[in-house]
């Protein structure tokens, strides 16, 4: 069984035990606080947009910084030019809680996305209802009519949807359900490998108007680089600046590459 496989059925079995009306949830979801404009701060970054991510450990790599405030965290990123948060929310596999996305939202006045692993209805309302102004769905890990639902929900409630992908196929799968922000995650999610030609390659098959984000396997401004002249606007960069020294002059060395300015269409 493959990392991403043991991560879904542990939350497939939380979702098949959660009694809870959606009904409610999405009433409680809706009397939450506007959610920030996530999309468009990755767009209007005078840079390249910086999505610095909040992660205490990993299964590949194991605890990465296991100890970290998330708040304070959340407000050296900003400080250093971060456009968005990424924060997660997994508690077994990640290390991870709604406590930390809810602290570091707070610090902060830049959008947060929930990194989770989001399979059901529920996982949407509950990413709102902890703050989020974002919700990451994952091709791989949805069927076609959970994906349209989960991604119309998402709108529904105000926020914007990362949608992942891996290859170019599951990039016209996003795309058939209307995603705007696309993420192509260079890491296998079945090997937890990285390929850093993945996200070079897959940008040529996602359109101009689209959101392009490379997520994974980014280990600093070279790699950044490469990535923004490919015609990526942001990237989503963990590993790299959490166990940073300088985490706030990491995010700042990502934050001052210049991207390709694109004419959308």
């Amino acid at each position: 069984m493959t990392y991403l496989d043991r991560i879904l059925t542990a939350h497939r079995a939380t979702a098949a035990a959660d009694r809870r009306s959606v009904d409610e949830l999405f009433a409680r979801a809706g009397t939450a606080d506007a959610p920030r404009p996530f999309a468009t701060a990755l767009r209007s970054a005078a840079g390249l947009g910086v999505i610095a991510e909040i992660k205490r450990r990993s299964p590949s790599k194991g605890d990465l910084h296991p100890g970290l405030d998330p708040a304070e965290l959340a407000a050296t990123y900003a400080d250093g030019g971060a456009a968005c948060l990424s924060v997660l929310t997994d508690v077994d596999f990640f290390g991870g809680s709604p406590d930390d996305l809810a602290a570091a939202r707070a610090a902060v006045r830049i959008p947060v996305l929930r990194k989770d692993f989001t399979v059901c209805a529920a996982d949407v309302c509950d990413a709102r209802i902890m703050g989020a102004d974002a919700v990451l769905l994952i091709v791989a890990a949805l069927d076609d009519a959970e994906l349209a639902e989960l991604h119309a929900l998402v709108g529904e409630l105000g926020m914007d949807a990362l949608v992942e992908t891996h290859d170019e196929a599951e990039v016209e799968r996003a795309l058939a359900v209307g995603a705007s922000l696309i993420g192509v995650n260079q890491r296998d999610l079945a090997t937890f490998e990285v390929d850093t030609d993945r996200a070079v390659r897959v940008a040529a098959v996602i359109p101009t108007h689209v959101v392009r984000v490379a997520e994974s396997g980014i280990r600093g401004v070279d790699d950044a680089t490469r990535l923004a002249d490919a015609g990526y606007d942001a990237v989503l960069v963990g590993e790299s600046v959490v166990t940073a020294p300088d985490p706030r002059g990491a995010v700042a060395a990502l934050a001052g590459v210049d991207r390709a300015r694109r004419v959308t269409s």
